[in-house]
């Protein structure tokens, strides 16, 4: 099954390719802004979107990212997500 996982963008990376660094419950992963950008990129920082395959897909209010998680968290597919996310990032940092 696809989702979008909740998560808060915390900085930006590489503006010029449109990439920011995205936390999701204590996971950072860097994501590709162009889909919710709408002026300059530092205004995302704080901001929460709805994160799928490395994409910010869409903005969404904090509110609903903690009812997004808390109702993921039930159903199991978070915790299955943030450990394939964290098993990506471990895989990568491995081939530094």
């Amino acid at each position: 099954m696809c989702l979008g996982i909740p998560g808060q963008i915390v900085e930006i990376t590489d503006a010029p390719r449109m990439m920011a660094m995205a936390e999701v419950s204590g996971v950072r992963r860097e994501v590709n802004v162009a889909c919710i950008a709408q002026g300059p990129l530092a205004g995302l920082i704080g901001k929460w979107a709805l994160i799928h395959v490395g994409f910010a897909m869409s903005e969404i209010d904090e509110d609903e990212a903690a009812k997004t998680l808390e109702a993921l968290r039930g159903l199991g597919e978070a915790q299955e997500t943030l450990e394939a996310m964290a098993a990506g990032d471990a895989a990568l940092e491995g081939r530094s």
